[in-house]
């Protein structure tokens, strides 16, 4: 069918889940490690007890994009149903997640929290592709870019908000998790489901033209023989944004696994995580890490403009080296201030991250197959978390010798890398499968 242009308003509603969805993420990327160290984890520990997101992303993206190619509800349709289930299941981790006593309760509530954030969000970026015409698919996923910096924003900024504008507690003893971070996660709870569900009440989605019973039937060996079928037969432009994918996320997850800590410690001087310096260095990291959401909520309206004129290969190499020497920059920062111009860097990078990849994958996939092969897409985010998670504690022990700053910076090469892979692909994918 020929897919018509739709309205500002159109594309906006259908955005707004991801705005909740964001709450989700930052709230853990903000404040898990801090947790992990109230609840008496070691600095090389904090990788592994990450390992939820990449792991629920391997299993979960792939076969909720299966599904979700496959399902039809007279009433819900093809996507909604996923970000409706996801939206109510993640709401309830993130209501109990700051009342963990114990580690292993915390990293178990945050294994829920991923498998179903990842049910709520893989839809997302296969209804774009659903809906619009190629001449819209930037302007979608860069709304969608807007969405996670305007709710991202907002996310690691509650702490710091709830301390200072409330007067809430930002340390607290061992094993007890601070007011200001306990009512962010409240906040973020009500937030993922309330923009969850104006999404789903706002879309209409197109109807399948033809609606095979068959395909429903399926089984699941049935499922994995066509998920075989599309790893092997991914098309060449997909391979080369992957392997874009594959070195840039594990320098995002290094700053996510250790700024806030490190800037606690090493910027702000603190001795323990007990020390009201501890409390105020995360609380001003979290700050920062909202100004970077902010940086690229301003700067997604640019981008595509920037992506027009430039084409989406030169833009995306451009943003990822703004981000490659905002995170090699905050290893040298000794004044707190100066880590806004740090995260700004890193604030253009994520809104390209989040909207120039899919972009430039979006025209070579096969109409049928969108949803599993961005599940597949996935798989090159997660990977190369789930080796950092595994590998990079004796890297951290052993080599690194716990220096949280050099492991940040390490990122920021990674970074460089990934930009000059870019290089490699296509500015405009034509083929087809």
């Amino acid at each position: 069918m020929t897919k018509p242009k739709l309205s500002f308003s159109e594309i906006l509603n259908m955005s707004v889940g991801f705005f909740g969805i964001q709450f989700g993420w930052d709230l853990q990327r903000a404040n898990m490690g801090a947790i992990y160290t109230n609840l008496n984890a070691n600095p090389d520990d904090i990788p592994l007890l990450f390992l939820a997101a990449p792991l629920t992303g391997l299993l979960v993206q792939p076969v909720v994009g299966y599904l979700s190619d496959r399902t039809w509800h007279p009433v819900l349709g093809r996507r909604r149903p996923y970000f409706l289930i996801g939206a109510i299941l993640s709401s309830i981790a993130l209501i109990f997640m700051p009342h963990s006593s114990v580690l292993w309760m915390a990293a178990g509530l945050l294994w829920v929290l991923d498998v179903f954030g990842n049910v709520a969000m893989e839809p997302f970026r296969a209804l774009v592709t659903d809906k619009l015409p190629d001449s819209q698919v930037n302007q979608g996923f860069i709304m969608q870019s807007l969405m996670i910096g305007l709710g991202g924003s907002i996310a690691s900024s509650l702490p710091w908000i709830f301390t200072n504008l409330f007067k809430m507690a930002n340390v607290a003893d061992k094993g007890i998790i601070p007011d200001n971070v306990i009512w962010s996660f409240y906040v973020g709870a009500f937030f993922f489901f309330s923009a969850v569900l104006y999404t789903v009440f706002t879309t209409k989605e197109y109807p399948p033209e033809n609606i095979n019973p068959e395909e429903h039937k399926k089984s699941i060996g049935d499922g994995i023989a066509e998920f075989g079928q599309a790893l092997r037969e991914m098309p060449e432009q997909f391979k080369k944004v992957a392997l874009v994918q594959f070195f840039t996320w594990p320098g995002l997850f290094l700053m996510w696994f250790y700024y806030s800590i490190a800037v606690a410690y090493h910027v702000f001087g603190a001795k323990s995580d007990t020390d009201p310096l501890f409390g105020e260095g995360r609380d001003f990291a979290g700050l920062t890490l909202a100004f970077y959401n902010i940086v690229t909520f301003v700067f997604a309206f640019i981008l595509p403009l920037i992506a027009n004129k430039a084409g989406r290969r030169w833009t995306h190499a451009l943003c990822l080296s703004c981000g490659a020497i905002g995170l090699i920059s905050v290893g040298w920062v000794k004044t707190p201030y100066l880590l806004y111009l740090s995260m700004t860097g890193v604030g253009i990078a994520w809104a390209s991250i989040l909207s120039m990849p899919y972009a430039m994958v979006s025209k070579s996939l096969p109409v049928k197959k969108i949803g599993i092969y961005m599940g597949i897409f996935n798989f090159f985010i997660v990977l190369p978390e789930i080796i950092a998670s595994l590998g990079f504690k004796y890297i951290m022990k052993y080599i690194l010798n716990n220096d949280m700053l050099l492991a940040i910076q390490i990122g920021g090469v990674l970074f460089f890398v990934a930009a000059l892979l870019t290089f490699r692909v296509k500015e405009d994918a034509t083929e087809n499968t």
